[in-house]
């Protein structure tokens, strides 16, 4: 299941529709706000760095961790995707909470003379999905009991992980437990398990039709405007 909360337009307040799409699982959910409504049309690709500085203490104020932040295009919607994280996994109260946090930071930025987004734009808060890497203690932590793939020196392991703290982890093999130090490991990759396929909804498989990645872009002048 999934919220969707939108800014109206000039005088417009905000206010919550009804569910979009999911469950209410152990597995990744998304909320969605609804475009902000601007009679201009999309502009520029907005600054990352500036965005994240906005939205990063408003997260980690909350008690959770940003993992990932994705500025791109659709159309002429710009699409802010956040994916936050803290022990205990994220369930759909708190994306919610979050995204409400995040879109009343982005307003008040702009109600006190910065533009941010040039034009309308989505924003999208959800949780890790299975195919978010694992490179960091916390990620490894918060998946002990999960089967995953990793590269070990010259060895390509497949095991489970049993235990994670801030120095490796314990990751069972054919029934051999194996102490390793993140300094050994690659990037971990979190094996799909029929078991746990119910744990994925459609939305963190299916792509975002006409969607334009531009998270590499500098500088607004390297970005061009689609044509009409």
């Amino acid at each position: 299941m999934a919220q969707r909360h939108g800014r109206g337009g000039s005088g417009g307040g905000r206010g919550a529709g009804g569910p979009r799409s999911g469950s209410q699982r152990s597995g990744p959910q998304r909320h969605a706000a609804a475009p902000a409504q601007r009679e201009h049309q999309a502009g520029p690709a907005p600054n990352r760095a500036r965005v994240r500085e906005v939205i990063e203490p408003v997260v980690t104020g909350a008690g959770y961790d940003l993992d990932g932040l994705s500025l791109s295009r659709a159309g002429r919607r710009h699409l802010v995707r956040l994916t936050v994280d803290r022990d205990g996994g994220v369930n759909l109260d708190a994306v919610a909470d979050v995204s409400r946090l995040v879109s009343a930071a982005l307003d008040a930025a702009e109600a006190g003379g910065e533009v941010l987004f040039a034009g309308e734009y989505e924003l999208q808060v959800s949780s890790p999905g299975v195919d978010r890497p694992l490179t960091l203690p916390r990620h490894w932590r918060r998946n002990v009991g999960r089967l995953v793939q990793v590269r070990a020196g010259d060895r390509q392991l497949t095991g489970r992980v049993m235990k994670a703290d801030d120095d490796g982890v314990v990751l069972s093999v054919d029934g051999t437990d194996h102490e390793l130090a993140y300094g050994d490991l690659g990037s971990g990759k979190i094996q799909l398990e029929f078991s746990r396929v119910e744990e994925v909804s459609d939305d963190d498989l299916a792509p975002i039709d006409g969607a334009e990645d531009y998270d590499d872009v500098d500088s607004d002048d390297d970005f061009e405007e689609d044509e009409e």
